[in-house]
């Protein structure tokens, strides 16, 4: 599989990217590093060692991936120009092989150590070859040793026992809420739901799944909340039942997980969803100055905030562009905030400097998008949290506004003002985004989650009576041999 090279028109002859000093890094280079779609970077640099800071043309590499085993490989490759000078490089595996080769070329020369030998076997996302050895692939991953925001989530769990949790948590929250029970014991997945709506459930079930086909999970057992709203409001002092929720908030006590969205765009990458967080590196819309410098936002009637903020649009259009794409739980403002308008594509947010994250019923889920789309983010205070937040810095990565949006136009004034500032800002959440946000650490960020909290149980983890195993998908087409089938049967 390969793309083909030649500049783009343009590109001054007095400064060409060297091959020999451009630079190439990335986990996609490393055979052991399994994720959905795999992924490494280009930089251009001169033959002065300077780095472009633009696109020196959008065909300016060409990458072939290769198997001494085939003349041809099942694997879909995409160079993409991120235009500040760097290349986000992917592809998805179809079938597992023995080897790879990953060549780079700059016009038909080697770029920095290319050709890359993968040594194999190199399995590809559908695969079941769990590593046994945790250590061994955290390692690989270069997984963090330690997750503050997990370490506080399960501060308030310093033990936890399946068995009596097997009979209190539903009782407790299983008629109004929608839940699953999950075990996982000797990497097999198990699960048992309880309440009406529970559809979302295949998130969960797809990325288990994912992540147990590439290591070996340690037994543990666990409720994962469906629903939009945590869970656990009781105080501290009371008796505390560990969920795993996907959104955490200030009066809640909820363990935090990537959210189901993240979740599955990285799962789905080069798949079914065309937003993600590699797409929209190389979606980010015009160069900073010349974005309109008006403040965007599209989106649903979920909080009322959001009708207020429609209100400044038409009262302030020359700072603000905000409407309403559907009314549900304020059907009947729609004369005073309506009509509703037509959904744009998520990259044509990009085409403006500033972007307005306003929560919906919880935390808004688009703010990793926003981050990694390079413009500044306006982000509402709330009380609600996605697994990263306590990472994020107001005025590091982001601009904070009050819940009421009663200082955004001040706030938009200044960054008027002070676009240097504001650029600074812009620039500095999309490289967060870039650097904590991708595949590779959501599935650490799971792995982690899981092994501190399996550590805790004080019973063993069971296959609880109605649990049903959830079964891995078959890959009849392109079937892998695992070497490690022995080593996991010891």
């Amino acid at each position: 599989v390969f793309l083909r090279a030649g500049f783009a028109s343009g590109v001054s002859a007095t400064k060409e990217p060297s091959a020999a000093r451009s630079l190439v890094w990335g986990p996609g280079l490393q055979a052991d590093v399994v994720l959905p779609a795999r992924y490494f970077f280009i930089q251009a640099v001169d033959g002065a060692g300077t780095s472009f800071t633009s696109s020196p043309g959008e065909n300016t590499y060409e990458v072939k991936i290769t198997t001494p085993a085939e003349e041809f490989t099942r694997i879909w490759v995409q160079v993409l120009d991120r235009r500040d000078g760097s290349f986000l490089v992917r592809y998805r595996m179809y079938a597992s092989y023995p080897s790879l080769t990953i060549e780079i070329l700059l016009k038909g020369v080697h770029v920095a150590q290319s050709p890359y030998h993968l040594k194999g076997p190199v399995y590809h996302d559908g695969c079941s070859c769990p590593q046994p050895q945790t250590k061994v692939w955290l390692k690989h991953m270069r997984c963090p040793d330690s997750v503050p925001q997990i370490e506080q989530d399960l501060s308030y769990f310093p033990s936890v026992d399946p068995d009596h949790l097997a009979q209190e948590v539903p009782r407790r929250f299983g008629r109004r809420q929608s839940l699953c029970h999950y075990t996982i014991k000797d990497n097999q997945i198990y699960i048992k739901t309880h309440g009406e709506h529970v559809g979302f459930r295949i998130f969960m079930d797809a990325f288990l799944l994912s992540l147990s086909r590439k290591v070996k999970l340690p037994d543990v057992e666990f409720f994962v909340n469906l629903g939009d709203w945590p869970l656990e409001k009781r105080k501290p002092s009371e008796k505390l039942h560990p969920i795993f929720s996907w959104c955490g908030s200030s009066d809640t006590r909820d363990i935090v997980m990537p959210t189901y969205d993240l979740t599955e765009s990285v799962l789905e990458t080069m798949g079914r969803v065309s937003l993600d967080m590699m797409s929209v590196q190389v979606n980010t819309g015009p160069p900073w100055e010349e974005k309109n410098s008006t403040a965007f936002w599209r989106g649903r009637d979920s909080r009322k905030e959001r009708l207020e903020l429609v209100k400044l649009s038409r009262a302030h259009p020359d700072l603000i562009d905000a409407a309403l794409t559907n009314f549900f739980f304020f059907e009947h403002d729609e004369s005073l905030y309506g009509p509703v308008v037509k959904h744009v594509s998520f990259f044509d947010f990009f085409k403006y400097k500033y972007q307005i994250n306003v929560d919906g019923t919880v935390a808004a889920y688009r703010l990793p998008y926003l981050l990694a789309g390079g413009g500044l983010v306006l982000k509402q205070d709330s009380e609600y949290y996605e697994h990263f937040y306590s990472q994020l810095h107001p005025w590091e990565h982001y601009i904070p506004i009050k819940r009421d949006l009663s200082d955004l136009l001040d706030t938009i004034r200044w960054a008027k003002e002070n676009d240097h500032e504001a650029r600074r800002i812009a620039e500095a959440g999309k490289q967060f985004a870039r650097t904590h946000l991708m595949g590779d650490n959501i599935f650490c960020y799971y792995f982690k989650l899981f092994e501190e909290y399996a550590a805790r149980q004080v019973t063993e983890p069971k296959v609880r009576e109605g649990m049903e195993k959830v079964e891995q998908p078959k890959d009849d087409l392109f079937p892998c041999s695992c070497h490690r089938q022995r080593e996991l049967k010891l």
